[in-house]
């Protein structure tokens, strides 16, 4: 009924070093969309919050897709002609195209080239690059040491396996009393990538761990730890049966570095997270609402027609609108504690809200009842004759007809959740108002 979520700190969820401290400890780790980079990275987020670990097998069937065959990388590099290592994972992991088959041989400079990624507006820069579901090789370097790779004969060597295994995922639960769930989403697959995926990594799990302390929650929360696309396509595959029960999602990357906030709605553009956040952000300067697009991260496949979650995406600087985007140059620099903590505090008061929006139903609905009689203008909520509180009330009355939500009665009448879900339960403990089943927001 009233929100059941204990009340947030004034000032933070979370100690910003701690979010950032996850991220430093998980920018070394080499991932991709499967194999042990993956499961070490799941297993230093299982030591903050209960995390279920899910392997699906290679080759199973995913809607239209496939598990792919994993991928385990042991070293990768580029020797010159002179045997002097050039090109070197074990100096930074972008130096590998994430799923290169294994290869071990000469060849020319003009060969060579083929398989070099740089660029060229980023002389410095190493890109990111990956070949998921095309079997190749290649490296990326900064072009300014690709254009100074000398002629001659170069030995490749990529020590790797592409093999049946599986894909790793992990998934935290807690649980609620209604039945219904909120989904939150963050991809785990990119190495060395601060802004472009730890960011996302770290403020999920604060989250996680502190609604799994907030006290008695109203709906459930599903935080997943999934590889991009694939991760998410296949856990909706193999969680169709949840998928009724989950009333609204949030994707999160990109939520580390200095610029606004920025929230892309759900494909609805109208779902309970959606409006949330236009209400929260509202209050922030320069903060941005944009319309849903099909491209960008993993809220395409939770909106996706069959799927239908209203899932909507937070950001800071949008994915591709900044030129440290998938390059070395999104590294831990480039992000700061600041920005990460209030990420987390924006989400943790939009999903705090979420937990009490419900619909209730006036049992009085033939005009308005004796408030009076009843003690509610006397002493509502311990706040002895407040007109807000005694609004709050009349809004209430007004607005529950088993249609409206508290969310749609705030926004209607300017009047915060907090202050609707008490007058709602000081209605109810008089037999004014009753909860309607939930349903969608």
């Amino acid at each position: 009924m009233a929100r059941p979520v204990k009340d947030l700190p004034k000032d933070r969820i979370a100690d910003p070093d701690a979010l950032f401290a996850l991220c430093d400890r998980l920018y070394p780790i080499c991932r991709s969309i499967t194999g042990p980079g993956v499961r070490e990275t799941l297993a230093v987020i299982q030591e903050s919050i209960e995390l279920s670990i899910i392997e699906v097998p290679s080759g199973t069937p995913v809607f239209d897709w496939t598990v792919p065959l994993e991928w385990t990388l042991r070293e990768a590099w580029v020797e010159d002609p002179s045997g002097t290592r050039v090109i070197d994972v074990a100096d930074h992991n972008l130096h590998v195209v994430s799923y290169s088959t294994p290869v071990d041989m000469t060849l020319s400079r003009e060969a060579l080239e083929a398989h070099l990624h740089s660029l060229p507006e980023q002389p410095d820069a190493i890109p990111y690059r990956t070949s998921y579901y095309a079997e190749t090789w290649g490296f990326c370097v900064s072009h300014e040491r690709r254009t100074q790779l000398p002629k001659g004969t170069y030995r490749v060597h990529i020590d790797a396996t592409l093999a049946p295994g599986s894909m790793s995922y992990g998934e935290c639960f807690i649980p609620g009393t209604s039945g219904k769930e909120i989904l939150v989403s963050t991809h785990i697959c990119h190495p060395s990538l601060a802004n472009d995926n730890l960011s996302g990594i770290s403020v999920a799990t604060h989250l996680a761990k502190h609604f799994a302390n907030a006290g008695e929650l109203r709906h459930g929360m599903r935080f997943v730890f999934v590889p991009g696309t694939i991760g998410a396509i296949t856990w909706l595959a193999q969680n169709e049966d949840l998928i009724p029960n989950i009333i609204s999602g949030l994707v999160l990357s990109g939520i580390g570095d200095s610029g606004p906030l920025t929230y892309k709605r759900s494909r609805r553009g109208d779902g309970l997270i959606d409006r949330l956040f236009e209400h929260h952000l509202a209050a922030l300067p320069n903060a941005n609402i944009r319309p849903f697009i099909p491209y960008g991260y993993d809220e395409r496949q939770y909106c996706s027609p069959g799927i239908d979650i209203s899932a909507g995406c937070l950001m800071r600087t949008p994915y591709g609108e900044y030129p440290e985007y998938h390059s070395s140059g999104d590294n831990l620099a480039f992000i700061n504690a600041a920005s990460l903590a209030e990420s987390a505090e924006v989400c943790a008061r939009v999903l705090q809200d979420a937990q009490c929006v419900d619909r209730y139903r006036n049992l009085q609905p033939k005009c308005e009842p004796q408030l009076g009689r009843r003690g509610l203008y006397d002493n509502v909520g311990g706040e002895n004759q407040s007109k807000d509180a005694q609004l709050a009330l009349l809004w209430m009355l007004s607005y529950s007809d088993g249609h409206h939500s508290t969310l749609d009665i705030q926004q209607l009448s300017g009047i915060d959740l907090t202050a609707l879900n008490h007058a709602a339960e000081r209605l109810i403990a008089s037999d004014l108002l009753a909860l309607e089943p939930f349903g969608a927001i």
